[in-house]
């Protein structure tokens, strides 16, 4: 238990360096506001001097009482921790690093790039940084068939268009939109790419030799279904396989040799669990 406590504190600490450095020595020294809490708090600090972290602090209070069904209590605790410790660097630490001071451009991308680095340690410890995560969970609990992508990009594109009348440029609302889109794909490549796979669906009239031919060229297991084709009534075999993206032209030239009449489709996979691949 100790351990699990030492590894959040470390993944919290680092995480918050990556999250404070795409907010203040970035998007703050730039002039633009990314999506979310963090950004309505550069925003209040652009306009009144505000401290970014003691606002994001302030401004996640009500998110927290209107969510705190929905998100529960480990969560909510854990990501508590993670604004303390986050509103530390933002607030006392890295107002006495430099600002960069160069192309507004490379700004946006090293701020989405930090962000999104920030978040994912946040993640992978089931933590975050609050705010739009609170709203978005008790949202979805209200109306399970409303999208959480969709939901995030409303509300940080209300953040990111207020920045254009506060910063006095359009340009700020596209570094803006550029920073949330960098951190969204870094959060994505990095929390679901490392795992992700392809599944090949394999349709065959022998299913028994295409698996063992699949298992002794790629060294992977197959599973088979027994299915009728719709159109021409025969008995066929679907065979499922999950393969790295590098061993998926292995499988390919496996389903060839063996039976050159099979359909092979190939489907990408977020992620893989199970032997061979990651445990959950």
């Amino acid at each position: 238990m100790k351990k699990s406590h030492l590894y959040d504190f470390l993944y919290n600490i680092a995480g918050s360096i990556l999250y404070a450095a795409g907010i203040d020595t970035f998007a703050g020294a730039a002039g633009f506001a990314p999506g979310g809490v963090s950004g309505l708090a550069l925003i209040l600090n652009h306009l009144w001097g505000l401290p970014v972290g003691i606002m994001t602090l302030v401004l996640n209070v009500p998110l927290v009482l209107i969510s705190y069904k929905a998100v529960g209590e480990k969560f909510l605790l854990k990501t508590a921790v993670t604004m303390l410790i986050s509103t530390f660097f933002l607030d006392i630490v890295f107002p006495f690093f430099p600002l960069y001071r160069g192309q507004r451009l490379l700004a946006a991308v090293y701020s989405g790039v930090l962000l999104g680095g920030g978040m994912v340690l946040f993640y992978l410890r089931g933590s975050s940084s609050g705010g739009i995560d609170f709203l978005t969970m008790a949202i979805k609990k209200k109306h399970p068939s409303i999208s959480l992508g969709k939901i995030t990009l409303m509300i940080d594109l209300a953040v990111i268009l207020l920045g254009w009348p506060v910063f006095g440029d359009v340009d700020a609302v596209l570094y803006g939109l550029i920073s949330t889109f960098a951190s969204v794909v870094v959060i994505d490549k990095v929390l679901y790419g490392i795992g992700a796979g392809t599944l090949a669906i394999i349709i065959t009239s022998d299913g028994k030799k295409m698996a063992k031919v699949i298992r002794e060229n790629a060294d992977r297991g197959v599973t088979l279904i027994e299915a009728i084709g719709g159109y021409t009534g025969q008995q066929k075999s679907v065979l499922l396989c999950a393969c790295s993206k590098s061993e998926a032209y292995t499988v390919q030239e496996a389903v060839r040799k063996t039976d050159e009449t099979a359909f092979l489709m190939f489907t990408e996979t977020s992620e893989v669990f199970g032997e061979g691949f990651k445990h959950p």
